[in-house]
């Protein structure tokens, strides 16, 4: 019967229903009635940021840096335009990324791996066959930077792969740092804040597949869920993020597509740092029935081990006390590798100071 196989939490990488192509959706795939999506989407009002005002003189730059520092404190989400990556080279991460995901399953097993800690894995859900709820995606996450450090061990096919996906990497990477030098200098910290603390800072690229869904108003691509990262920067093939872009009615609604932009989200990095004047914005993954989507996140944080606290500029002993513990990425991956947060766990809750 469906729901007996889709009630089993037994999955193994290659059975899984998105990777099979099923016409019904199973029930572990099912989200609870109140965390739905709609199939009507009501279109996200985000701000979109024209970047070469950065590079334009003092004057310019004040206005973008203003303007960034602004949609920060009220969305935590925006899309940038003029960022610098050319077209063929992002044309070339959203190729390579399919390419892979349509190799023989023999082959993406290679990298295959359960351990979130792993520098290089393919799987499906969050943690493959523990949670919940399995949503309708795969993924394959490796780490990039240093460059010379990491690709060794990405895939070998396509074989393309580590160039285009390489070319990629290294171009979005600088960008971050172009735009966290903006975010920390609207928070009054200066440009070149966070520059020396990046020198061994983590990138982490998630490619990540969501097949057509014969049901898209029952399943998900991923919860919602804020980003453990100072920036998090997202090229995408065709909609289908969802935000919350507006406090006062709490609904979800779709970020639309605009040809060559990139998206940025504030992650929980800079909720901590801004002692939480930036929002880390909260976002989840839906699915269409017709086509499959793509998209590449590029993550970016401290060092592996390096806490990130609140900025001391930022702090007094009166009304602008520390809210937020301080933390690592390491400390999120444990966290992550021992908790469920398909089940709204979050990992930014735990570090709030009440």
């Amino acid at each position: 019967m469906e729901g007996d196989e889709g009630s089993s939490s037994k999955f193994t990488i290659g059975n899984t229903a998105q990777e099979r192509s099923l016409s019904y959706v199973p029930d572990c795939y099912k989200i609870p009635s109140s965390g739905r999506p709609s199939l009507v989407h009501e279109i996200a009002n985000v701000p979109g940021i024209d970047l070469g005002g950065l590079r334009k003189g003092a004057v310019q730059r004040a206005k973008v840096v203003r303007d960034i520092a602004n949609v920060c404190r009220h969305i935590g989400f925006f899309q940038i335009m003029n960022h610098g990556i050319s077209e063929s080279v992002m044309e070339g991460a959203l190729e390579v990324a399919s390419e892979f995901f349509e190799l023989p399953m023999e082959e993406k097993k290679k990298v295959m791996s359960k351990d979130v800690h792993s520098p290089v894995r393919y799987g499906t859900s969050i943690k493959d066959g523990v949670d919940k709820f399995q949503f309708w995606r795969v993924f394959l996450k490796h780490y990039a930077y240093p460059l010379s450090h990491w690709i060794h061990l990405w895939p070998l096919n396509p074989p393309s792969y580590r160039e285009k996906m390489g070319n990629y990497c290294t171009e979005v990477r600088n960008l971050a740092l172009e735009l966290m030098s903006a975010m920390t200098e609207g928070l009054g910290l200066g440009s070149t804040y966070m520059q020396d603390k990046m020198e061994e800072g983590v990138q982490v690229i998630a490619a990540n597949c969501y097949p057509p869904c014969p049901s898209p108003e029952i399943a998900l691509g991923l919860p919602p869920h804020s980003d453990y990262s100072c920036i998090t920067i997202v090229l995408q093939s065709s909609p289908g993020l969802e935000i919350k872009d507006d406090p006062r009615d709490n609904k979800w609604r779709i970020v639309p597509q605009i040809k060559g932009a990139l998206q940025v989200h504030v992650g929980d990095h800079f909720e901590v740092l801004s002692n939480g004047l930036y929002k880390s914005v909260l976002h989840r993954a839906t699915l269409n029935s017709d086509i499959t989507r793509v998209s590449i996140a590029s993550l970016h944080s401290l060092g592996m081990d390096q806490k990130m606290a609140t900025a001391s500029e930022l702090l007094d002993d009166d009304e602008h006390r520390r809210r937020y513990k301080e933390s690592s990425f390491r400390d999120f991956l444990n966290f992550l590798s021992s908790n469920d947060i398909t089940q709204g766990k979050s990992f930014l809750a735990t570090l709030k100071i009440s």
